[in-house]
């Protein structure tokens, strides 16, 4: 959620907004608001309600918007760590660390905003914290699978197939950027963030896109989502016993993150993303 405009030519802004409303004036825009694919879900419902405080903290420091981004990072890694611990409380762990990355997360763009310093460096960050954050994740849910300590090499199967869920999930990702890379080296012009340019041009493509919406799988991905499923299915293991629980859970979301990418790359194919 960094923010990627530049500013530096407007007048001089105070160090420290005056209010909250002011900061929230300045660094919620509307078009940072408004943003399709930008913002995360819970960052509509309400982490962007809380941010503004914390922010507001973080701009009585020293610390830069880049030295926000690398917090958020921080915390990424600690929430995949946290599914380290075995039983509940790992997972409960990583649940509240997912929450806080993203709420973190919100307030690099809000400092960069405010201090008028956003540049490429902070997006560059805000990018590596995503995608190492949402590819540890899922190599501690193979090794969760595997259980402490390893059967070899038995418990390898758990250990490799979280790996191959980061792998997929990373991959997803990364079509997103590919169009971005495409697009400026074919000299066409930035994507509008909105469903006009992502819808699927192909009739049977728009059909079986509308019907994700019923079953949105391919939202799980999300390093906030992964939390949530693994305290889920913690939950559950309390009652029916890990890690055979853990084990189903890597089992389905291999398959489902494969069905994700090969969705995503026709749906990118079909749309005007790639079109001169």
């Amino acid at each position: 959620m960094a923010a990627t405009h530049d500013s530096a030519a407007a007048p001089e802004r105070p160090a420290r907004p005056s209010s909250i409303a002011e900061l929230r004036a300045v660094a919620q825009p509307p078009e940072v608001r408004g943003r399709r694919n930008a913002e995360h879900w819970t960052a509509s419902l309400y982490l962007r309600e809380l941010s503004p405080y914390l922010t507001w903290m973080l701009l009585k420091t020293r610390i830069s918007a880049n030295g926000v981004t690398g917090l958020m990072i921080l915390v990424g890694w600690s929430t995949a760590a946290a599914l380290l611990i075995p039983g509940i409380w790992g997972a409960l762990l990583a649940l509240i660390l997912g929450q806080l990355q993203m709420l973190v997360d919100c307030c690099d763009g809000e400092v960069a905003r405010w201090r008028r310093t956003s540049s490429p460096a902070g997006v560059f960050l805000d990018k590596v914290g995503h995608y190492s954050t949402e590819a540890l994740i899922p190599i501690a849910l193979g090794i969760r699978a595997a259980a402490w300590p390893f059967d070899t090499p038995e418990d390898y199967l758990w250990t490799t197939l979280g790996t191959l869920l980061a792998l997929l999930i990373v991959l997803n990702k990364a079509l997103n950027d590919m169009v971005h890379v495409a697009r400026a080296n074919a000299g066409l012009t930035k994507l509008a963030d909105t469903h006009g340019e992502s819808a699927p041009t192909h009739s049977l493509v728009a059909t079986l896109r509308r019907a994700a919406r019923f079953v949105p799988f391919h939202r799980l991905y999300h390093s906030v989502e992964l939390t949530m499923i693994a305290f889920v299915a913690a939950v559950i293991g309390l009652f029916v016993g890990q890690p055979e629980v853990d084990r189903i859970l890597v089992v389905v979301l291999v398959p489902l993150a494969f069905l994700a990418l090969i969705g995503h790359f026709v749906a990118i194919m079909a749309s005007k993303r790639v079109r001169s």
